[in-house]
C-alpha cells in the first residue's frame, strides 16, 4: 500500500496566532506539572498502604526520593525554557534555532546550528591556466543562540558565531518587545531584512553546500548592523522596517559590497540607511515578497573639498514554495551606487578595480525529495542551482570591468536528512566567467540545527 506522503517543512512558518498568545504558551503544561508532582508526593490510599505494610522503611522513602528527584529534574527544565520547544518553526524572519525563545513561557532559551565544509578544487581553470587553488576543510561555523523571555511582551535574543574555529563573532544580539499582538519593537545589533539567507542561514533549511553568490556579493550576507525598527504582520503579509548605521564604502571594490559591513563593531554612524520588507505567507509553503535597503555610504568623506554621499540602494524580490516534496525558490537582486567614481579615488582603485555603478544577480534552484513517498522518515533531496552575478554591471567613465566579476555558477547535488535537522549535502560547482577564469569545485557540508 502506498503510503500517505510527508508535508513538507515550510521555509518561514505564518504566525497565525498572535504573539502574545504564543508567549503564553506553557503556562497550562506548567499547572499539569505542578499537580502531578502533588500527586506523586502525596501519601499512598489505604488500600496501597496496606500492600506495602510489610515493605521495609528504607525501600518506601527510596521510591519517594526516585520521585522527587524526577520531579525536580522537570522544574528545572521547565525554568529553563520549555526544552520540548523544537527547532522547526521561524517567527520574526529569523532561523529556526534562533526562534525557540518565542515559544517558550519565560526562562532562558538555549538553540544553535553549526557547519563542516569541504572544499575540493579543480587543477585548472576554465581556459587551461592553473587554478592554484588549496583544496580545504573548514569547521566553517558553530553558533549558540542564548535569548531570555522576560514576560509575555519582552524577549531577548543573541546569536554567538565561532568562524574557522578560531574567530568568534556577535552575529546578532536585540530586545523585542511587543506592543501588540501584531507589532512590535526591536533594537540592537540585528539582521538586514534582505533575501532569504541573510536571516534563514542554518544549513538544514536552505539547499547547496554554499551559500548563493548573489546573497554574498549583492546582499552582503551574513549582514548584520545596528539599529531599530519594527516588525510584524497585517492578514497574509508579514513586514519588518529597520532604521540602521549604514554600511562603509571604504571597504567597496570591483567584487561587491560586501567589505564595506561593519558588523557593529565600533560602527561609523555619520551615515544611516533604511531596511525593509514585505513578504506574502497567505498560503501554506509559499513565500513571495520583495525587500530593499537604501542608504548613503562614505561616512563623511571628503573629495576635492565636497562630501562625498556614496548612496547604495539594494533591492530583491523573492520566491519561495514547498510542495509535496518540492523545494522551489528564485530571487533577483540588483544595486546601484552614485558617486563611485569619488569612491574609487577614496578607496585608490584604479581600472578594472572599480566599484560598480550597477550591479546584478538572480537564481533559480529547485530540489525534489525522493524518499517522500516511502515509508522512511529520512528525506533525500537531489537538487539544482543555476546563477548568474555581475557586479561590474556598468562602472563610472575612465574605468573598465573586470570580466572575472561577471560569474555563472552552476551547482547540482543531493542533501540527505536522517531527521529535519540535521544535513549532509554533497554537490559539484561549475564556475564560468566573461574572462574564462572560473574554477569549478566538488563541495561537502555537515550541517545542523537545534
Amino acid at each position: 500500500m502506498r503510503n500517505s506522503p510527508r508535508t513538507p517543512t515550510p521555509v518561514r512558518t505564518r504566525m497565525r496566532t498572535p504573539l502574545t498568545t504564543r508567549l503564553r504558551t506553557g503556562t497550562s503544561a506548567r499547572a499539569t506539572l505542578l499537580l502531578l508532582g502533588a500527586a506523586l508526593l502525596s501519601p499512598p490510599d489505604m488500600g496501597l498502604a496496606a500492600q506495602q505494610s510489610q515493605a521495609p522503611d528504607s525501600a518506601r522513602i527510596a521510591e519517594l526520593e526516585r520521585r522527587l528527584d524526577a520531579l525536580t529534574r522537570e522544574i528545572e527544565r521547565l525554568s529553563l525554557g520549555e526544552a520540548v520547544v523544537q527547532a522547526d518553526t521561524s517567527v520574526g524572519g529569523l532561523g529556526f534555532g534562533a526562534s525557540k525563545v518565542y515559544g517558550i513561557q519565560q526562562g532562558v532559551s538555549i538553540g544553535g546550528y553549526g557547519e563542516l565544509l569541504y572544499e575540493n578544487y579543480a587543477d585548472e581553470r576554465e581556459n587551461g591556466a592553473p587554478s592554484d587553488r588549496s583544496d580545504q576543510f573548514d569547521a566553517l561555523r558553530a553558533i549558540l543562540y542564548v535569548g531570555y523571555k522576560f514576560n509575555d511582551r519582552v524577549l531577548f535574543n543573541s546569536e554567538i558565531e565561532v568562524e574557522h574555529a578560531n574567530e568568534i563573532y556577535l552575529e546578532f544580539a536585540y530586545l523585542d518587545y511587543l506592543f501588540t499582538e501584531n507589532v512590535g519593537l526591536r533594537g540592537g545589533l540585528l539582521l538586514a531584512p534582505l533575501g532569504f539567507v541573510n536571516e534563514l542561514h542554518e544549513p538544514p533549511i536552505f539547499l547547496g553546500s554554499e551559500r548563493p553568490v548573489t546573497e554574498s556579493r549583492i546582499i552582503p550576507t551574513t549582514w548584520r548592523e545596528n539599529g531599530v525598527g519594527l516588525f510584524g504582520s497585517a492578514g497574509d503579509f508579514d513586514w519588518r522596517v529597520y532604521a540602521m548605521n549604514s554600511l562603509d564604502a571604504e571597504g567597496f571594490d570591483g567584487s561587491g559590497v560586501r567589505g564595506g559591513r561593519q558588523k557593529g563593531a565600533r560602527a561609523l554612524a555619520e551615515d544611516f540607511g533604511v531596511a525593509g520588507r514585505l513578504d506574502f505567507v497567505g498560503r501554506q509553503g509559499l513565500v513571495v515578497g520583495g525587500s530593499g535597503y537604501y542608504g548613503q555610504t562614505a561616512q563623511n568623506r571628503v573629495v576635492d573639498d565636497e562630501v562625498v554621499d556614496g548612496g547604495l540602494l539594494i533591492w530583491d524580490l523573492h520566491a519561495d514554495y514547498r510542495w509535496r516534496g518540492w523545494e522551489l525558490r528564485g530571487l533577483v537582486a540588483g544595486a546601484s551606487i552614485s558617486d563611485a567614481e569619488q569612491l574609487n579615488e577614496l578607496n585608490g582603485l584604479t581600472g578594472a578595480e572599480s566599484v560598480g555603478e550597477s550591479m546584478l544577480g538572480w537564481y533559480l534552484q529547485a530540489g525534489y525529495d525522493v524518499l517522500r513517498s516511502t515509508a522512511s522518515t529520512h528525506q533525500l533531496i537531489p537538487y539544482l542551482r543555476y546563477e548568474r552575478v555581475d557586479t561590474q554591471r556598468e562602472v563610472p567613465e575612465g574605468f573598465s570591468a573586470d570580466l572575472a566579476n561577471d560569474l555563472t555558477v552552476t551547482s547540482l547535488g543531493v542533501a540527505w536528512k536522517p531527521v529535519p535537522q540535521v544535513v549532509w549535502k554533497v554537490d559539484y560547482q561549475l564556475h564560468t566567467t566573461a574572462a574564462e577564469t572560473g574554477v569549478d569545485q566538488l563541495n561537502l557540508q555537515i550541517g545542523w540545527l537545534f
